[in-house]
């Protein structure tokens, strides 16, 4: 009983050590406590958002015009993950753009250069995320801007979903895949639909069709991410670290996308 307690906190360390830049102790790194981080990324991704939410509230009581703050935003989430999630999104679309075969594709992601097609990737993804970012900031949809942070990281969650395999025997994927039940992530999908729909709610001419635009950004977040794994694990054999970093910008691109129209 003590043992599988002790999951809890281990696995809280090491969520927040993976996926954000506080400097924290991980203390026990094992499957379990790998089931427990990767089921818990969402809640991060909240509090992430939660910080995003009060910068862009902040900043636009300051006075500051929505695209500015859009930027500082884009810019301020990156620093909150060391950029991590946008580095495996380059290498993860350099190595499926390679057309290698899976053991030149898993030595592309591991490479430090980027190419032109990860370069790309990350560029549009941060053009994206801006003009959605500010058009969220305008309509003052503080709630919307940190579920689209947790919805990409909900992006992770359903990566490291059973049965989905890892691509090598060693390194972040193969300690994570195939850790979070299904059930989790289905209970994930829900809530984030629902704080969606509320965070609708909470914006300037609201109406019911907001809790449906909440519903489409959870499912089609997912989808995209979804899409990518399978992918990945076609054209690589599964997933790696770099894949969920990627899984979780496009996410969160597409929630974006998704909450800011209308």
């Amino acid at each position: 009983m003590t043992e599988r307690a002790g999951r809890w906190p281990a696995g809280a360390r090491l969520a927040m050590t993976t996926l954000t830049v506080l400097p924290l102790r991980a203390g026990r790194v094992d499957r379990h406590s790998a089931a427990v981080a990767m089921a818990g990324a969402p809640l991060v991704g909240l509090a992430l958002g939660a910080v995003l939410a009060v910068a862009a509230r902040v900043l636009t009581a300051a006075g500051l015009a929505p695209v500015p703050v859009a930027a500082v935003l884009v810019a301020l989430l990156a620093l909150l993950t060391r950029g991590l999630h946008l580095d495996g999104l380059a290498d993860t679309f350099d190595g499926l753009g390679s057309y290698a075969p899976p053991e030149r594709a898993l030595a592309i992601l591991k490479s430090p250069e980027a190419g032109p097609l990860g370069v790309s990737a990350i560029a549009v993804t941060l053009l994206v995320d801006a003009a959605a970012l500010s058009a969220l900031v305008a309509r003052h949809g503080w709630l919307l801007i940190a579920v689209a942070v947790a919805v990409g990281r909900f992006g992770i969650s359903l990566c490291c979903a059973r049965p989905v395999p890892a691509a090598r025997p060693d390194g972040l994927g193969a300690l994570v895949a195939g850790t979070v039940p299904v059930p989790v992530c289905g209970a994930w999908a829900l809530v984030l639909a629902v704080l969606a729909g509320l965070g609708g709610q909470l914006s300037p001419g609201s109406g019911w069709t907001d809790w449906l635009r909440g519903v489409l950004a959870v499912l089609l977040a997912g989808a995209a991410a979804g899409l990518l794994a399978r992918q990945c694990v076609r054209r690589f054999g599964g997933v790696t670290g770099d894949v969920l970093g990627a899984a979780c910008e496009l996410a969160t691109a597409v929630a974006l996308l998704v909450l800011c129209a209308g």
